[in-house]
């Protein structure tokens, strides 16, 4: 247990400046010219930049890459060398994959073995390369071992569908399993990948081509023109296809469906298995109906996402009883998940179980996620900072500088190679020890790799230092436009760190933003909102614009919704969504949070409010339970539209 009763403290902050190497701008270029050689696919290109690099700290790199390119070709000697040359680096780990799957593809399979045995890992298509190895020696039971591959709702990998093709032809799989695949793909919205598992059954048993595009493009309109029978298998698994279609878009219209003729013309197990695909439907759009579906689908297996759902859906009813049968019915990882540990033990004690409820507030209690922090709470302790911050020592950080993988890591930051330096960085950050973690934090802090030093010392077990973990650079400029705004920095810094961990410099793929993620018309919106002179687009990752912009639209949302945990689900999927989100009654704020239909936005909301109590901490000793910022959600005013069928896409 890492946290303790609040006391007061004091916190020293480490001020040390990290100075940059000098890099030879040539160098530079020789290595970014031989990233975008490997990017294009240019050997010989590669080659000439690469002759250049001698001793430089990232040629393990530039050897992967030019091996790498050549691997379907290369002999076993050729990448044992770079093996020998390069031991255990994070590029060795790298290529050691890609040549298991070369192996895999080659059926050279006595190789194959020695190396996944060697050196194993958890991967789908590997797994299914080990598979087809054992069939290779005679081994049938692998086959039968292989079997929950085939349910993965999505395109199969090439080695695996190397795998369903021989499951095929050994007679493994049936026309009843190619239509068990042909629905967890509908499920999850991969038609295309569906299309594909339609091309294993025989022309006499495949459904007509267009009631399949039908189904899946206009499922009304084929629930409304059924053939006159559905006794043929093919025209059922489409009329059902088209069932999950229109749940998916519709709920509650196709839930008036399976009232009607077209539930009284499916078999009971098919019509129980439609209302659990329209009960967790409507249960992700919050309809009060969702827990009435999912007791309509019976006993009908739900998997642990349709379960889950219904538990969330017994929570914004405190349905307590049915929160725990959905939990009981769970997968035993499921079940141990700490979302469901806390909510277990809250369904239990509002049953008057105390005893049972203590135990599994117990089982995460101490941990400073949002439900560790939940947990202690319920236990009757309000959790804060270790009494003990442990500073690295400026030789272990000395000693980190020189960490060939910290060092490699760091360079390809630099150099703007970010996604690479961020897995040689976790790579690197494996079996280190508390101390070596936080002397490794404050290399990157240094640095200004703030990202890294927040995932490094995030990662210690019984040594901390939190004002590395939830760091705060700069804060004179948090403070000023908190102030401005009149919005709690802390509440402001936990944003931050979840938003950007701090890289000023930071861009999403859609477009947001530096530290505070601005979107592009919401910094336009907000600059004219507060009148933040000669705005320009060019200027949205410069520190002060962007958290002048930011801090601005936290205390928009803030206004209009009145309520910190709305806020930040405003910040993160827009302010009608976080609206429409909430209920007809007031709830706990934990219950909304935790019933965002949104995966990214829930994990958010509980990011940002539990890095808030850190910072409070940090920054103003002061502590701040968790269940006071997370308050009571007001109900939604009457009156306002809640409609379902009008959701938007995430």
């Amino acid at each position: 247990m890492i946290l303790k009763l609040f006391r007061s403290i004091s916190v020293a902050f480490s001020v040390v400046l990290f100075a940059t190497p000098a890099h030879a701008g040539s160098a530079d270029e020789a290595l970014l010219g031989a990233f975008d050689a490997y990017r294009a696919g240019d050997p010989m290109k590669l080659a000439r930049h690469a002759k250049k690099l001698d001793g430089h700290v990232l040629g393990p790199w530039v050897d992967y890459w030019r091996l790498s390119l050549t691997l379907e070709d290369a002999s076993s000697d050729d990448v044992r060398a770079f093996f020998d040359k390069h031991g255990d680096t994070y590029v060795a780990d790298l290529l050691r994959a890609e040549w298991q799957r070369v192996l895999g593809k080659r059926g050279a399979w006595k190789e194959f073995d020695r190396e996944t045995t060697k050196y194993p890992r958890d991967d789908l298509e590997l797994r299914c390369y080990i598979w087809l190895s054992h069939v290779a020696r005679g081994d049938e039971s692998a086959l039968a071992e292989a079997a929950p591959m085939w349910l993965e709702p999505r395109e199969l990998p090439e080695g695996c569908a190397k795998l369903a093709d021989l499951m095929w032809k050994r007679g493994r799989l049936s026309v009843t399993d190619v239509w068990k695949r042909v629905r967890v793909l509908f499920e999850a919205g991969h038609i295309t990948a569906a299309k594909t598992a339609l091309g294993y059954l025989p022309k006499s048993e495949a459904p007509d081509e267009r009631a399949l595009v039908e189904a899946a493009r206009t499922p009304k309109r084929l629930i409304a023109r059924l053939p006159k029978t559905l006794e043929q298998r093919a025209a059922r698994e489409v009329a059902i296809l088209a069932g999950v279609r229109y749940a998916r878009e519709k709920p509650q219209a196709a839930a008036a469906a399976l009232e009607g003729d077209f539930g009284e013309r499916l078999p009971e197990k098919d019509l129980k298995y439609l209302w659990g695909r329209v009960a967790y439907e409507g249960a992700l759009l919050h309809n009060d109906r969702a827990l009435r579906w999912y007791a309509r689908a019976g006993d009908t297996r739900l998997d642990d996402e349709q379960l889950a759902w219904k538990a969330r859906a017994a929570l914004r009813r405190a349905r307590w009883a049915v929160v725990r049968d959905a939990i009981d019915r769970m997968s035993p990882g499921s079940r141990q998940d700490q979302t469901w540990t806390y909510w277990y033990g809250r369904a239990l004690a509002a049953q008057g179980d105390e005893t049972g409820a203590r135990s599994y507030y117990l089982r995460i209690a101490g941990q400073t996620d949002f439900y560790g922090l939940l947990a202690s709470e319920e236990l009757g302790y309000v959790a804060t900072l270790p009494e003990i911050m442990y500073v690295p020592r400026e030789d272990d950080v000395a000693a980190a500088g020189r960490d060939p993988g910290l060092a490699r890591a760091l360079e390809l930051i630099r150099l703007g190679m970010r996604n690479e330096g961020v897995r040689e960085w976790a790579f690197a950050l494996g079996g280190l020890n508390d101390r070596k973690l936080i002397a490794a934090a404050e290399l990157a802090r240094r640095a200004q790799v703030y990202d890294r030093s927040i995932q490094a010392a995030s990662r210690t077990k019984r040594l901390h230092n939190f004002s590395l973990r939830y760091p705060a650079p700069f804060r004179e400029v948090f403070q000023e436009y908190a102030k401005t705004h009149k919005v709690d920095e802390a509440w402001v810094l936990a944003l931050v760190r979840q938003e950007s961990r701090f890289i000023s410099q930071a861009r999403s793929a859609a477009g947001a933003a530096g530290l505070m993620q601005v979107m592009p018309s919401t910094a336009r919106f907000v600059a004219a909102k507060i009148r933040l002179r000669d705005y320009r687009s060019k200027y949205a990752t410069d520190v002060h614009t962007n958290v002048t912009l930011g801090t601005g639209y936290m205390a928009i949302v803030l206004e209009q919704l009145g309520h910190e945990v709305l806020a930040s689900a405003a910040y993160n999927a827009g302010p009608n969504r976080a609206r429409r989100w909430r209920d007809a009654r007031p709830l706990e704020g934990a219950i909304y949070a935790e019933t965002i239909p949104f995966s990214e936005t829930r994990d958010y909301v509980k990011k940002v409010t539990a890095n808030a109590v850190f910072y409070a901490a940090l920054l103003d000793k002061r502590v701040t339970p968790i269940k006071d910022r997370l308050g009571i959600v007001p109900a939604r005013a009457p009156g306002e539209v809640d409609d379902d069928e009008e959701e938007e896409t995430p």
